[in-house]
């Protein structure tokens, strides 16, 4: 199929080990992503960024990698290129008008109910204008459930994939990075906001990812690629039947998002 579009994830995805575009899964060297990247420019076939990142270090990315827009705070901004980064759209789902960011209060309460399961994704948690970006392992379907019995049922807590154990060294096991959004905020749905002001038919773009958010865009596009570090989500298989329209390269990181250009360009 033509693709003219590429909405892809950062870390995990186009970035391998502390975000870095020139290191395969295991450390090695590699230059794959970037002679993808050349070519993918080359074809003409449009990049976007879809993350968990804020804007500034999104607007920062986007101009090294030479991204035509990005969507950060997972799908809760949407920015785009008119000669500047001033052109951007909050999407703030169902977050009601009288809340400008979710209260430090709810947050001080969550964290003390997960006693060393949850806590702030720090430093990067700074600087958010609508989401929380938290680290830990909990159970999601409990939190969401708790966050409507205690009045906020328009927030959900989303999985954006798998961090170091180094994060949180005495947790016992591989600490996820959460992020607490209003309802209506999604990767998926920012990237259908996008592609209509875009007037581009969700057929002809594709979009790369390695989490159970980014698998979210799915619905959206008209083929999705997970890099082969996503398989070692345990909600990845399961969610993966949901969904027909999703290729799971062979390689990791930044070797399986080429694989994923590669396509793209050659229209496979």
């Amino acid at each position: 199929m033509p693709v003219r579009i590429v909405y892809t994830d950062l870390d995990g995805t186009m970035v391998g080990p502390r975000g870095c575009f020139f290191r395969s899964e295991d450390g090695a060297s590699t230059l794959e992503p970037a002679r993808a990247l050349v070519d993918l420019h080359e074809a003409g076939v449009a990049l976007v960024l879809v993350s968990g990142r804020t804007r500034p270090q999104l607007v920062e990315a986007a101009g090294i990698f030479g991204a035509d827009g990005f969507i950060g705070e997972l799908g809760a901004i949407v920015g785009w290129t008119s000669g500047t980064w001033l052109d951007s759209e909050i999407l703030r789902g169902a977050m009601p008008d009288s809340y400008a960011q979710v209260p430090e209060s709810l947050l001080d309460e969550l964290i003390r109910l997960h006693p060393g399961r949850l806590e702030l994704h720090s430093p990067w948690h700074a600087g958010r204008e609508i989401d929380v970006m938290l680290r830990g392992k909990i159970n999601l379907a409990e939190v969401d459930e708790w966050l409507a019995e205690t009045g906020f049922g328009w927030l959900s807590m989303r999985d954006n994939g798998l961090v170091s154990p180094a994060n949180m060294p005495d947790l016992g096991e591989i600490p996820h990075v959460y992020h607490l959004v209003p309802d209506g905020v999604s990767k998926g749905e920012a990237v259908a906001y996008d592609l209509k002001r875009r007037g581009i038919d969700p057929a002809d773009a594709i979009a790369i990812g390695d989490s159970a958010s980014d698998l979210e865009m799915a619905r959206s596009v008209g083929r999705m690629h997970l890099v082969a570090n996503a398989v070692r989500h345990p909600d990845i298989a399961e969610l993966l039947t949901r969904h027909d329209n999703v290729v799971v390269e062979s390689d990791a990181v930044g070797l399986g998002w080429a694989s994923a250009i590669r396509s793209a360009i050659d229209g496979r």
